[in-house]
């Protein structure tokens, strides 16, 4: 017997405005009308006029109480589009399609691109209530639009001074209070100077980045960033050989890579960059500090998993992987482990600076397949009065598909 939601959706996602019911279609109003629940923020209720019949999210944030009501007339009030940054995604995680139902109007971005007439495809979009300014890093780059949403007026000056310091205090920036209702107001400034001391919520942040530093680039789109980035203690994936390391990974947006004996997670740092997610094993605990930092530092904490232990003892709590990295500490019986571990297809890339692990290498590849690379740089330096090549120690790479 089908469940009776399947005809009609009990649940109805609603995305309001500030303009209130007045900027609602006939499906919202008539959603609300026989409503017995109405769930959202204290302002999107107060929007709504539903009075005794709304439901406050609790605090922190949690989708239970709309899911203990399931099957009775409920609907969810969300800002804008409840699907971008919104309760939306979060509901439809835990139900079948036939429950539900949502209306949603014009997001804050769009209204935010359409009062500065930017192109909205082109612009980078960020939800930045709960999250850290970092996140913006990778975005961060003359000429970029990028439009935030922030939590409050507090971090308006917050996210303003933090631009500053990262270089960008040059860019304009528009305060967009209110969008879409009668309180709503645009202002203009940059990021150096601003200085609102009157900034009502909702509130958004519009900006045209520019450097006020001539050394300020952005981060670059090739793999390979500078090592003076990373947090390390020495232990890294040098700048060259991690540039061959990612192109054999070929990291792809969704993958997850496991970082094994990840060092300063230089890799794990990069190929989260490229849109992937990755868990970094190491064993030794000032090293999975500095993994830590580097995440935090390039924004891709939300990506990046580590693990404090060895790799042997970890594969069996780790997601499956696209890929595999390992940096340090492989041998004959690590790659058994990942032979039994990994799903058919993962690609494994190992790299090598040991006579012992290089034979090992030699003995797999034979067996196994795949390519070998020998890997041998050396940069300029001092020598006398004059300057010689100073060699680094060769590196043996093997990447084969499992």
């Amino acid at each position: 017997m089908s469940e009776p939601w399947l005809s009609e959706p009990w649940l109805t996602v609603i995305g309001i405005g500030e303009d209130g019911l007045y900027g609602l279609g006939d499906g919202s109003r008539s959603a609300l009308a026989r409503a017995q629940h109405v769930f959202g923020g204290p302002r999107h209720l107060a929007l709504a006029e539903v009075g005794s019949r709304g439901i406050a999210w609790p605090v922190p944030f949690d989708v239970a109480p709309v899911l203990a009501l399931r099957g009775q007339p409920v609907v969810v009030l969300a800002s804008g589009d409840p699907f971008w940054f919104g309760a939306g995604g979060s509901l439809a995680a835990h139900l079948q399609p036939g429950e539900w139902v949502a209306h949603p109007a014009p997001s804050t971005f769009a209204l935010a691109a359409a009062r500065l007439a930017w192109r909205l495809e082109a612009v980078r979009c960020f939800g930045l209530h709960a999250a850290p300014y970092e996140r913006t890093r990778n975005a961060l780059h003359p000429g970029a639009q990028l439009i935030c949403l922030l939590r409050d007026a507090a971090a308006v000056g917050e996210f303003a001074q933090w631009l500053t310091t990262r270089g960008c205090g040059a860019s304009d920036v528009w305060v967009l209070e209110a969008l879409g209702g009668p309180r709503e107001r645009v202002r203009q400034t940059t990021a150096a100077a601003l200085d609102f001391a009157d900034i009502q919520a909702p509130v958004a942040v519009a900006v045209q980045v520019a450097s006020s530093d001539a050394t300020f680039k952005g981060l670059p789109r090739s793999p390979g960033l500078p090592d003076a980035g990373f947090a390390s203690d020495g232990q890294i994936t040098k700048s060259p050989i991690r540039a061959l390391t990612l192109a054999a990974l070929a990291p792809r947006p969704g993958e997850h890579l496991w970082d094994l004996g990840a060092g300063s997670g230089s890799v794990s740092v990069e190929w989260c960059l490229a849109g992937g997610s990755s868990s970094a094993v190491e064993q030794h605990a000032e090293r999975v500090s500095n993994i830590r930092n580097n995440a935090a530092s390039f924004g891709i904490d939300h990506r990046l998993t580590v693990h404090h232990g060895h790799s042997a003892d970890l594969l069996a709590s780790l997601p499956p992987p696209h890929a595999i990295f390992v940096g340090g500490g492989f041998d004959l019986a690590l790659f058994a482990r990942l032979q039994a571990a990994a799903p058919q297809g993962t690609r494994l890339v190992v790299n090598a600076v040991t006579l012992e692990t290089e034979s090992a290498l030699l003995q797999l590849q034979a067996q196994h397949g795949g390519e070998l690379l020998r890997i041998e740089l050396a940069q300029a330096a001092p020598l006398g009065r004059m300057r010689g090549w100073q060699p680094s120690r060769p590196v043996v790479q093997w990447s084969v598909t499992l």
